[in-house]
């Protein structure tokens, strides 16, 4: 079977991704492509949520098996999970959540999970080693916490910035390292820059989180944004002679975990690379 066929019929196991705005995710077009490659009756949808006290219990009475978790909700969802894994818990931010074991189709528990710092680690991986490296992690929400808790198992040395001090701070103090104010990253020296951050996402795409002038440090900048794909932050870094890391990157290998963890089969991640590389262009 091909990514580009899919058969569904009234016995599919229903996923789908749980944010807002959700229109702009590339989730469905990966997940689906997956789902169709190794014959699977599933089917990956969009759903803009509001409520989340409310949503959850609507994915739990809609027998939904599985679903992942984005902006603004990642961190707020935690209420509302059964379950809450270790490493989620630690990290206070959940991206993933699986709803029953694939044994019993009564279960309605709810797991909150979090790939998010498997997907960082791994995109970056490809073009550093993490350990003994030093980090500039720009933004302190749900995803910087996650990525900072995987730079910090892989052995980086991690220093955050962001523009409002005292959340910045908070997260800082939770990860253990050091804060720096957004004015002041020119300061900095560091092997990678990571923006977790949504400056320069559609429509804002004239917007970038640091100066140009300041790339030049960086041998890798990556920005987890991928709309667009190549953000302003990016195309300058590569103009500073950076290596750079687009969002997509990240978002595959996250996405190649949530499959295995609700599918228990290994992802087709060059499937899922194609596929989004396709729906990008």
């Amino acid at each position: 079977m091909t990514a580009e066929r899919i058969t569904i019929d009234g016995a599919a196991e229903t996923y789908g991704i749980v944010g807002n705005p959700v229109h702009h995710s590339l989730s469905p077009v990966m997940h689906n492509a997956a789902f169709a490659f190794l014959g699977m009756n599933c089917v990956y949808i969009p759903l803009p949520t509001r409520d989340l006290a409310q949503g959850v219990q609507g994915l739990k009475a809609l027998g939904f098996r599985g679903v992942s978790v984005t902006i603004p909700h990642k961190e707020e969802i935690v209420r509302y999970v059964d379950v809450l894994d270790p490493v989620a818990g630690r990290i206070g931010a959940v991206n993933t959540l699986v709803i029953g074991s694939r044994e019993d189709a009564a279960d309605r528990t709810v797991y909150g999970c979090n790939t998010d710092w498997v997907g960082a680690n791994r995109a970056l991986e490809e073009h550093i080693a993490l350990a003994g490296s030093r980090v500039l992690l720009l933004g302190a929400g749900g995803s910087a916490r996650a990525l900072g808790y995987g730079l910090l198992e892989a052995g980086a040395e991690i220093v955050l910035a962001n523009r409002t001090a005292d959340r910045g701070e908070e997260l800082a103090g939770s990860l253990g390292c050091d804060f720096c104010p957004l004015d002041e990253v020119g300061n900095i020296e560091a092997d990678v820059l990571v923006n977790t951050t949504s400056v320069g996402m559609t429509p804002a795409v004239d917007k970038t989180p640091i100066e140009q002038r300041f790339l030049h440090k960086f041998s890798v900048v990556m920005d987890i944004v991928y709309a667009p794909l190549t953000t302003r932050l990016l195309r300058e870094a590569a103009a500073a002679g950076c290596t750079v890391v687009d969002g997509l990157s990240m978002l595959l290998y996250q996405g190649a975990a949530q499959f295995e963890l609700w599918t228990g089969r290994d992802a087709p991640v060059e499937v899922m690379r194609r596929v989004l590389r396709e729906r990008i262009k």
